[in-house]
């Protein structure tokens, strides 16, 4: 216990002695640790030791300025190693976007940091001890921001400190608390950490330190005994993936265009008995005001069998981003457009202003940007029942689930995932596709150009999964739906009220000395 106290006494001795612009260095390193628990790495350890190292420097902090500066330098680091995967929309036309990638990295994780250093600022505002008082307000106050940065400009909920339990047992957990109870879980552990080995708690360090652990070990090995078992699948609706694995460079090729679809053509009359078909987010490199005289030759490839392929279409001078349904000598039966689309991607904010001097989205090919849909609906898909569509970017939202007007059958996510190249995002995007279908207790079938294609099980379980890189089909068979999850049937409303009510709480609480220092 003594060395314990001493050792965080030097450890305080020399933060003390290091510069404003070297503190900030070190905190940005620890938040680009703390990054290592996103997708593909999957080291969940690191995420919490990361956070644990940015709080412990927050703790030395007195003004609430500081502490911002703190936190937001940690989430820059944090922003910059996670969210790498942005230079890759701008490299898909280096000539025209390049030059842009840099400063789209600088700004997209400056900006994300900004939430955690407003976070920060604000937990200091509440609290101004350094004790289990202001351990709380910060962890609150940092859920609070993940829910503002999934809200404000149409959000962006990507990297969540939640999201690096989705490759563990305490994925199940989303099915009460979502990706914000995750994060509640991380952030807790995270800066309970610094606090149980600093000097105002020294003479509990001996037993905080096994507590702790296992209060680390607790949401796995909850999770763990929340798995359902694997679901029957005799009798269960049969569907198959089709995974074309077309370069982002050459999807509009006029060139490459027609092989690229008769190879999808091919994967689609491949020997099986697929109850439906599912292509990606654009798969067909037409408008669907064009394509009459295709739809005959993807029916004969789907042999009759229902079809859902992405495509775009135009309609009155504006265009969408739409997932169309195709059955047989029905023809198109349902088309869906998507409507929550990518900022500065799909989208320019005033694009229809900043098109006429030719600054648009990066996924545009024509006009001043996509039109949004209506907003969520269900569709009716064959021998399958009601599906809530979601095209790419739309799976990232919880919202855009709860937003449904009634509960469907099945997820069904089409994307095009060669927009985030092949290190990070990819696998990232795959992520959160299973932490929704947990969340929801509802099979998802996801459907990527690129990959990863799979059925995800309310489980979070993937079958059927097709590789990145990998052309190439799939047939699954389609689980039932879990009866709906408490985060189904209240979302994050009620954390949210609690994490407020809670702030609100640390202020009368914050008085007691006692309570500021944490002793």
């Amino acid at each position: 216990m003594i060395r314990t106290a001493v050792a965080g006494s030097r450890w305080q001795a020399r933060l003390a002695g290091l510069s404003r612009p070297r503190r900030m260095f070190l905190t940005a390193l620890l938040g680009a640790i703390a990054a290592l628990g996103q997708a593909p790495v999957d080291l969940w350890p690191l995420t919490i030791l990361g956070l644990a190292g940015v709080h412990f420097i927050a703790m030395q902090d007195a003004r609430a300025r500081d502490v911002a500066l703190t936190w937001w330098a940690g989430g820059a680091g944090y922003f910059a190693l996670a969210l790498s995967w942005i230079v890759e929309p701008f490299l898909v036309d280096l000539a025209r976007h390049g030059w842009m990638a840099p400063f789209g990295l600088v700004l997209t994780a400056g900006g994300m940091a900004l939430f955690w250093g407003m976070g920060g600022a604000l937990a200091r505002r509440v609290v101004r001890g350094s004790g289990s008082g202001f351990a709380v307000a910060t962890v609150v106050s940092l859920t609070l921001a993940g829910v503002v940065r999934g809200v404000i400009f149409t959000g962006f909920p990507w990297a969540l400190p939640g999201h690096a339990l989705i490759g563990t047992p305490a994925l199940q957990l989303a099915q009460f608390g979502g990706a914000m109870g995750l994060s509640l879980i991380v952030l807790t552990l995270a800066v309970c950490l610094p606090l149980i080995l600093s000097p105002f708690v020294r003479r509990r360090a001996l037993l905080g330190l096994p507590l702790w652990l296992a209060a680390a070990a607790a949401p796995l090995l909850i999770g763990a005994a929340l798995i359902p078992p694997e679901s029957a699948s005799t009798g269960r609706p049969v569907v198959r993936l089709v995974q074309p694995n077309v370069p982002q460079t050459e999807k509009w090729d006029r060139e490459k265009a027609p092989g690229h679809f008769q190879r999808m053509l091919d994967l689609t009359a491949a020997p099986g008995e697929p109850d439906l078909i599912v292509w990606p987010e654009t798969a067909v490199p037409a408008w669907l005001n064009d394509i009459d005289g295709l739809l005959p030759v993807i029916s004969d490839a789907a042999k009759g069998r229902p079809l859902v392929f992405g495509i775009n279409r135009a309609e009155r001078g504006r265009v969408y981003n739409s997932l169309a349904v195709l059955h047989d000598q029905a023809g198109i039966t349902e088309v869906y457009d998507k409507h929550h689309l990518v900022p500065f991607g799909e989208f320019m904010p005033l694009g229809d202003l900043l098109g006429r001097i030719g600054i648009r989205g990066i996924a545009q090919r024509d006009g001043y940007g996509f039109t949004p849909g209506p907003g969520p609906r269900l569709i009716d898909l064959p021998g399958i029942g009601a599906s809530l569509p979601l095209i790419c970017y739309e799976g990232v939202f919880p919202r855009n689930i709860s937003a449904a007007p009634a509960r469907p059958e099945l997820l069904l996510l089409i994307t095009n995932d060669a927009w985030f190249g092949t290190i990070s995002g990819p696998y990232q995007h795959l992520a959160q596709a299973r932490l929704r279908a947990v969340e929801q207790g509802l099979p998802m079938v996801r459907v990527a150009n690129t990959g990863i294609s799979a059925l995800i099980t309310p489980a979070g379980r993937l079958r059927g999964r097709i590789d990145l890189g990998q052309p190439g089909f799939s047939d699954v068979a389609l689980p039932a739906a879990l009866p709906p999850t408490l985060y189904a049937r209240v979302g994050d409303g009620p954390l949210i009220v609690a994490l407020i009510a809670a702030l609100l709480l640390l202020i009368p609480l914050n008085r007691r000395p006692m309570f500021r220092q944490g002793r």
